[in-house]
């Protein structure tokens, strides 16, 4: 799975960031370092035939922003791209309500970038709405 979203690493990036392909790589792996000292779940979806499909990987802990109660907060989703449009993602993100729910958190909360269209038309679809949004502004360079 490390290899999975360390390949996919690079479809979570703006188009606003120049960042090269090393860096977001090794930030994935900083988040993944992260992500094993908290609390948190790990769902994959998978076939007998072709093997795992994809990942989500949800934390449990994380405050919300407004009440300071404990969400649920995806921090990482990647399908294999041959797998893409099939369900998988929508069922991945199902189980991590499912697991939200059991938990007895409240929401269940994700970030995507602007310009990935596929990313939210899906969250959409799975009654995700926007609640807030992140600006960049690129400077030039000294």
């Amino acid at each position: 799975m490390v290899d999975l979203g360390r390949r996919t690493a690079m479809d979570s990036v703006s188009a606003l960031r120049d960042a090269a392909r090393e860096q977001i790589e090794t930030s994935y792996e900083r988040l993944v370092e992260f992500v094993t000292d908290r609390s948190h779940v790990l769902l994959i979806a998978e076939t007998a035939r072709a093997g795992p499909l994809g990942f989500l990987l949800m934390l449990d802990d994380v405050p919300d922003e407004v009440t300071g109660l404990p969400q649920a907060f995806v921090a990482y989703m990647a399908v294999e791209p041959e797998a893409r449009r099939r369900g998988v993602a929508a069922r991945l993100l199902g189980a991590a309500q499912d697991a939200a729910h059991v938990r007895g958190l409240p929401n269940l909360a994700l970030m995507v970038t602007e310009d990935n269209i596929a990313a939210r038309e899906l969250y959409a679809q799975a009654g995700f709405a926007t609640e807030r949004r992140l600006l960049c502004k690129r400077l030039p360079t000294a």
